[in-house]
């Protein structure tokens, strides 16, 4: 098992260091984040211990459960999955980053209790750029709007964007998805809104990376690649399903 991670670890980081090459990209532009549903903490360590620093839960439940495995583990953890507001407080608890902001009550609720425990906490806007009606996230055009109403939170650190690009067996049918999300960053940008600068774009998986690289992604969230299928009873979870 160790040697199968370690392995692909090195195979990503090359795809990712080959993928900012073709783009004429620092690979250093470009940060590792493994998504780490269903994967245990037994597996997680392996990762960490190789030299990788930052992983994403999707469900508050698992970042509690696996605390005591990786506490003493110098590692960033950020939520990127759907977030409940009866969750807020518990996920904080836990994460550094929310990926996925996409609704004004959340806001609110993450407010509230940052206001509580007189801290701040970094945020993506997730937007859903391949308008299905399976995944979460703002519409596009909703972003600048949002973002504004957001802004009166001085608890929330908006520090960029999410999504979760269409896939598709054609590459190229999956570029759009992946391309509005820098297009959308360029016009908040234009929008010139006070302090809402230097946004990063995570976005890109397992299957679409390389894509999400070119078209600008700072952060690419892989785990299938790495820690392999992850079972569900009978299904095998895909880390590209938004939940």
């Amino acid at each position: 098992m160790k040697e199968d991670i370690i392995y692909n670890l090195k195979q990503v980081h090359q795809r990712i260091e080959d993928a900012c090459r073709l783009s004429n990209r620092k690979s250093s532009d470009v940060q590792l984040l493994l998504a780490t549903k269903t994967v245990s903490a037994e597996k997680i360590r392996i990762a960490i211990e190789a030299g990788e620093t930052l992983i994403g839960e999707n469900k508050m439940q698992e970042l509690r459960d696996k605390e005591s495995g990786l506490k003493d583990l110098n590692i960033e953890r950020h939520f990127i999955g759907h977030l409940q507001t009866n969750k807020v407080k518990d996920v904080l608890k836990y994460a550094s980053c929310i990926q996925s902001l996409d609704r004004l009550s959340l806001a609110e609720e993450l407010d509230k209790q940052l206001l509580k425990e007189n801290r701040s906490i970094n945020v993506f806007i997730q937007i859903n750029t391949s308008f299905e009606e399976s995944k979460f996230g703002l519409a596009p055009t909703e972003v600048i709007s949002f973002i504004k109403k957001i802004k009166k939170h001085k608890t929330l650190k908006i520090k960029g964007l999410m999504t979760i690009g269409l896939l598709d067996v054609e590459k190229e049918k999956m570029r759009p998805s992946l391309q509005l999300l820098r297009e959308i960053r360029d016009q908040i940008y234009d929008a010139q809104i006070e302090d809402v600068t230097n946004l990063k774009l995570s976005m890109g998986m397992s299957q679409d990376l390389e894509l999400a690289i070119a078209e600008g992604s700072n952060i690419v969230r892989v785990g299938t690649s790495i820690f392999g299928n992850r079972f569900l009873g009978k299904e095998i979870w895909n880390e590209n399903i938004a939940e």
